[in-house]
């Protein structure tokens, strides 16, 4: 039997003794992957890993080209924030997927495109008994997260080539990120082949195709979605749809309008500077009271209404 079958069930052995466990104690149990180069197998020790005699903050892994930049996430963290009211609206949506179906006392959460943490910040308070893996392709968001969460496993790798082994994380949270996937029903399938049996994930992409434009360009977008064809993927990959929804329903008549109006403007030369346009696009809709408060009423009733259109498309999906 190879070495890495016998880690798969060394930990699908521990994991049936999760219940009672403090999240720092399945964290230093977990199957973390190890480097080509490395002689040692990783060891989380609380505030690093410790690889051989090499200490190192976060597990870095070899990747292809991405369609996202650093310069793209300090565009987005000086313009947002954390403070965007359809940001925060589908960190809470994100949050109570995982509170209503991620199994067991002491959860293992893998955040993909964690970004600098937001969202795991939100999940601790929430979930304070899960087990968190942050991850994302950029490098430098994660030095900063390191800092902001010093007990945080981190883990820097390209979603095609995942380097975790099989069935081993409770619960995935990927947030706006298979749209910069150029193969992304392969990345899907890496998340179900990472998810443990009956295990979750919580998927957010930009819906509606027809409304790509020079902000889904600027921001590397290789697509907008319909809800059906996502649904339709993550069926062909093998998983169970716990649930099909939208974000930013109430704006969304506004926000078509909007993405229309770029489209011609675009066409006919009125708008030539899109890191200057997306900016302002940004800054405005995190200003508007009248957005705040719609995305606010959609938040109290999402629990219990699917909407059947939006800004942005939501699956929430079991590995059965």
């Amino acid at each position: 039997m190879s070495p890495a079958r016998w880690s798969q069930l060394l930990f699908s052995a521990l994991q049936e003794k999760h219940n009672g466990m403090m999240p720092a104690d399945v964290l230093k149990n977990f199957p973390w992957p190890r480097h080509s180069g490395d002689d040692a197998p990783p060891i989380w020790t609380g505030e690093g890993f410790c690889v051989g005699t090499e200490q190192r903050r976060f597990l870095a892994f070899d990747a292809e080209e991405s369609h996202w930049s650093s310069e793209l996430t300090t565009l987005h963290e000086e313009e947002a924030g954390s403070n965007h009211p359809i940001d925060k609206a589908s960190r809470k949506v994100a949050v109570e997927s995982l509170r209503l179906f991620a199994n067991g006392e002491a959860p293992i959460i893998l955040d993909v495109g964690c970004s600098s943490g937001y969202l795991l910040q939100e999940i601790r308070k929430s979930l304070p008994q899960a087990a968190l893996i942050g991850s994302d392709y950029i490098v430098s968001p994660l030095a900063r997260l390191a800092e902001g969460m010093p007990d945080l496993p981190i883990l820097q790798f390209d979603l095609r080539r995942c380097p975790l082994p099989d069935d081993c994380i409770g619960a995935v949270t990927a947030l706006n990120v298979l749209e910069h996937i150029d193969r992304d029903e392969e990345a899907l399938q890496q998340i179900y082949r990472i998810l443990r049996p009956n295990g979750i994930a919580h998927i957010e992409v930009p819906s509606g195709p027809h409304l790509y434009d020079i902000y889904d360009k600027h921001l590397m977008h290789h697509r907008r979605y319909r809800l059906r064809d996502l649904t339709a993927m993550a069926q062909r990959v093998g998983f169970e749809i716990i649930k099909a929804t939208h974000i930013g329903f109430f704006v969304y008549p506004a926000f078509s309008l909007i993405k229309k109006r770029n489209q011609r403007r675009v066409a006919t030369g009125q708008i030539s500077d899109a890191a200057h346009h997306v900016k302002t696009h940004i800054h405005q809709s995190g200003d508007s009271v009248l957005m705040r408060m719609l995305i606010l009423l959609e938040t109290w009733l999402a629990p219990f209404i699917s909407f059947p259109i939006g800004i942005r498309c939501v699956l929430v999906l079991r590995k059965s």
